[in-house]
């Protein structure tokens, strides 16, 4: 008489299967809530992050003009800070850009966003704790962010 090894089967089972009562009643719990991202304890007011005050030295060190910094925490901004620099024309444009990038990057600090480079009429680093607009004079002029963004306070910068 030849035994069949082949493992049964739930139809071919004769018991049903236990379920347990207590697994369906408890509800499910919800994720952790993350953790913030930021590491640090953030600036008082009045006061600008190192990193904010190396981005605006690589511009001033390109020759930047008319190097605004606006404290946009007291508001509902999405970024802590915005740091507003021009260049006479296009190609300065991209050099106070690449300054300030190059600068960051050597403390381990990268964008998270680069837009505009190519035209270099309005060039936008995103740091998420701080953005950096640098821009042509007329397209400084026509957007003009320091008016949008009028209720900010601005932080004087000692060339």
């Amino acid at each position: 008489m030849a035994t069949d090894r082949r493992p049964r089967t739930r139809a071919a089972s004769s018991r049903p299967r236990k379920v347990s009562v207590t697994a369906r009643r408890t509800p499910v719990r919800k994720a952790v809530k993350a953790p913030t991202v930021r590491t640090t304890r953030p600036p008082k007011p009045g006061k600008v992050p190192a990193d904010v005050k190396l981005a605006v030295a690589a511009a001033l060190d390109k020759k930047a003009e008319q190097v605004h910094v606006l404290d946009l925490r007291k508001g509902s901004a999405f970024t802590d800070f915005f740091v507003i620099a021009t260049g006479t024309n296009i190609r300065q444009v991209q050099a106070i850009a690449d300054g300030i990038e190059e600068s960051l990057k050597k403390i381990g600090v990268r964008p998270a966003l680069v837009e505009g480079y190519g035209r270099a009429e309005w060039i936008l680093l995103d740091y998420f704790d701080f953005i950096v607009h640098v821009f042509t004079p007329a397209t400084r002029e026509f957007y003009a962010l320091e008016r949008l963004w009028g209720d900010a306070e601005r932080i004087e910068i000692s060339a």
